[in-house]
């Protein structure tokens, strides 16, 4: 070739004159209005609030609790005690922050995609509102998954579990809040796997082919985490481990998609397309 190819015309970026201090103060914004959905999810919860602590947050710890019946759990009711001055306080305003930060997901993802989106591929990048459902999916399935499958075959495994008849299961209110806040935001968070999948390929740094390679490994590490969660019975390890299976299965297909994705973006800058 003697001609040099046409130059593609760089989109339109309104982050391009910005200085450094520009891009924090835009993240700082970012940041706040983000946190206004998790404000609105708080004052949404305020008029909630006997029904989340009645309902979802204690909910579990009866066991007339309709998802026992559901997966077939011999249940126990737990006592709950307030051993701290504080102790239901905390736990009333927790129970609230928490809907907020669930409620407000959506709003903060979106805040926070628009943020970084500027510097992604611009060839072929995602819209800001399909990006934030495409999160906002995994961590509210990943929240479903840690409260209606986790949170009901911990909560009667730790309360039936005793090393001595002289010793009794009373629990205490703020222990209980934060094993059941941990339980639920960290499946929302681990959930999150096939975004990160799809992301770390997109940019050349995750093929399917090395998730595949692990894959053995990583059916193992699923019953073996659903082994510590779980009753040391076989169809409690299933229930757990299957959905942590099929979410790494899903990861390898969406690193595929984004593998895709990646070839024809090169193929595309480079004039082959």
């Amino acid at each position: 070739m003697t001609e040099d190819p046409p130059k593609a015309t760089s989109p339109k970026d309104r982050t391009a004159n910005m200085s450094f201090l520009d891009h924090l103060e835009e993240l700082r914004w970012r940041i706040i209005k983000g946190l206004s959905g998790v404000g609105i999810g708080i004052i949404i919860a305020f008029f909630l609030g006997d029904f989340l602590v009645d309902e979802v947050m204690l909910g579990p710890t009866q066991s007339d609790f309709f998802v026992y019946k559901l997966l077939g759990i011999e249940a126990i009711d737990l006592t709950i005690q307030s051993r701290k001055l504080p102790g239901q306080f905390f736990t009333y305003w927790g129970t609230l922050i928490v809907f907020g930060i669930i409620v407000g997901s959506p709003l903060f993802f979106y805040q926070v995609w628009s943020f970084v989106e500027p510097a992604m591929d611009r060839a072929e990048k995602w819209k800001s509102v399909g990006h934030t459902i495409f999160i906002t999916f995994f961590f509210l399935l990943g929240v479903a998954f840690g409260y209606f499958i986790l949170v009901p075959f911990a909560l009667q495994f730790f309360s039936q579990f005793q090393i001595s008849d002289a010793i009794h299961n009373d629990f205490d209110i703020n222990e209980y809040f934060s094993s059941l806040t941990m339980w639920v935001l960290s499946c929302g968070f681990i959930f999150q796997l096939p975004v990160i999948s799809y992301f770390l390929s997109k940019f050349g740094l995750l093929t399917p082919e090395f998730l595949k390679t692990y894959r053995r490994h990583a059916i193992i590490t699923c019953f073996i985490l659903s082994a510590f969660l779980t009753p040391p019975d076989p169809v409690s390890q299933v229930l757990i481990a299957i959905p942590l299976i099929l979410l790494f299965q899903l990861s390898i297909w969406i690193s595929g998609i984004g593998v895709r994705k990646r070839n024809k973006s090169l193929e595309k800058a480079f004039g082959n397309g």
